[in-house]
């Protein structure tokens, strides 16, 4: 009995031993299932986008299905380098496009998004993204490819680029240096028209956002940001294209030091001939001229920088005035010179007339002269009679008389030789000297005619300064005011 308890006892610990052995290897063989080994992620990509994964780069989500909305947003690095001449701005951008691929969609990676390398951007499909009124553009490569792309867990893409962009902006310069110029940024796709996709800006932040401190040279970029569309058609079809506007008001403090000021003073300087004496015409002319000068080289500097427009700027109005000023200084004198002189030509004419009245008396002997050369003797009836006639040596002495070279006024005359080398005697070659009425007259003719010319100069040294300052008073209030005000009521 004790022996058959033994075997018993001893079956039961092999079986119970039994068990435990088999209890242990299902643990064993258990254990590696229940911890799953993480899909790496190089194996992850070529699941998601790679040869194995079927996506083609070539076809648009959704195709033959709805348009891929594409949400854009744009953050101004720098701006600047406005150019009048070629009518363009460069600005440096980041340009962010986003859109969903449901074919990029995952659950099998634990993060909400992947940051992948830039390489990754020609595995999958972009936007044809291009912008419209671009000249010029370059990418960053320093010192990587300046790209971003990010996938998130629904399968919407995030592509960021930086871009330098020279972009043409038409300008309207009428009111120039005075203006607001409107330049715009247009985002259009190129091949795929809108059935296929279609530009939008984001509208969950702002769409254009501008780097903090960013400052122009010659402008002041306003806040206001005017967003749109601007769809086009072309015989192609119809393609998707959204804008903003960027408002530029110009500073003129540049042009006021550069042109306003010296162009002012150089009109001012022309005045001072007002107060020059109207003898000292070295001073005077020398004056206007180097005016004339100086206010032509400074509009044709204004000019340089500007293209060549058809229509008339603000600052052609002004140079063109400026110089109308100083070339009107200048003629001025002329006339003031002209009227002070005018009394030598009154007293020439006068002289004139006066030997044409005693020629023609002298010309008409009267009765009693012709009775008196009757009963004088033939030698003197003759001199006599060639005296009331006139004879060649009075015509001589008239011609002497009238030359430049009248030699009584510098006590010369008894230097003058008769023809057959005999001195002249003073009585028989000069008429006797005018009377006093006659000097007295021409003296008040020649004072008439200087105070003439001293009233022009005094007249002008009120006329120029106040015409000039009514036309600064309307030059800037139709210019600063009434037009600025025209330009902010069009802006939107």
């Amino acid at each position: 009995m004790r022996v058959q308890r033994k075997e018993g006892v001893s079956t039961n610990r092999c079986l119970f031993s039994l068990l435990r052995l088999g209890s242990g290897k299902g643990d064993i063989k258990s254990a590696p299932r229940s911890i799953p080994q993480p899909m790496s992620p190089s194996d992850f990509l070529d699941k998601l986008m790679g040869r194995t994964s079927g996506y083609d780069a070539r076809i648009r989500p959704n195709f033959k299905g709805p348009p891929v909305n594409v949400t854009c947003n744009i953050f101004i690095n720098s701006f600047g380098s406005v150019t009048e001449t070629t009518m363009d701005y460069r600005v440096n951008v980041f340009l962010r496009q986003q859109w969903n691929d449901p074919r990029l969609s995952y659950r099998e990676y634990p993060d909400d998004s992947l940051d992948l390398d830039p390489s990754m951007l020609d595995s999958i499909w972009k936007p044809d993204l291009f912008f419209a009124n671009e000249k010029g553009a370059n990418f960053h490569e320093v010192t990587t490819d300046n790209k971003l792309l990010r996938i998130f867990k629904n399968g919407n893409v995030l592509y960021s680029i930086r871009l330098t962009l020279i972009l043409s902006c038409p300008m309207d310069l009428k009111n120039f240096p005075m203006d607001i110029q409107t330049c715009t940024m247009q985002l259009e796709s190129f091949g795929y028209t809108m059935n296929d996709l279609i530009f939008e800006w984001v509208k969950e932040q702002e769409a254009v956002q501008v780097a903090e401190g960013l400052t122009l040279p010659q402008f002041i970029l306003r806040d206001e940001k005017d967003l749109g569309y601007c769809t086009k058609s072309y015989n192609t079809g119809k393609f998707t294209c959204i804008e903003v506007k960027f408002h530029l008001e110009r500073q003129m403090g540049y042009y006021l030091i550069q042109m306003y000021i010296p162009s002012l003073l150089i009109v001012i300087l022309s005045w001072v001939s007002f107060w020059i004496n109207m003898d000292a015409a070295p001073a005077r002319v020398g004056l206007g001229i180097t005016t004339v000068l100086t206010m032509t080289t400074q509009s044709a500097g204004s000019r340089a920088s500007l293209p060549k427009v058809s229509y008339v700027k603000a600052i052609d109005i002004w140079m063109a005035v400026c110089l109308l000023f100083v070339f009107a200084a200048l003629l001025e004198y002329a006339a003031v010179n002209f009227v002070s002189r005018q009394h030598k030509e009154f007293m020439r004419l006068r002289r004139r007339q006066r030997r044409q009245r005693m020629g023609l008396t002298s010309q008409t002997p009267s009765l009693e002269s012709l009775q008196e050369l009757d009963a004088l003797p033939s030698s003197e009836s003759t001199s006599e009679t060639l005296s009331l006639f006139g004879s060649t040596d009075s015509r001589e002495e008239e011609i002497v008389r009238e030359s430049r070279f009248y030699f009584r006024g510098y006590g010369l005359g008894h230097c003058l030789h008769m023809k057959d080398g005999g001195t002249m005697e003073s009585p028989k070659i000069y008429s006797p000297p005018p009377p006093t009425s006659l000097l007295k007259d021409g003296e008040m003719i020649r004072r008439r005619y200087l105070d003439r010319a001293k009233r022009i100069d005094t007249i002008s040294r009120a006329v120029f300064p106040f015409t000039f300052l009514v036309f600064n008073i309307f030059y800037w209030v139709v210019y600063k005011v009434l037009r600025s005000e025209d330009i902010h009521q069009a802006m939107p």
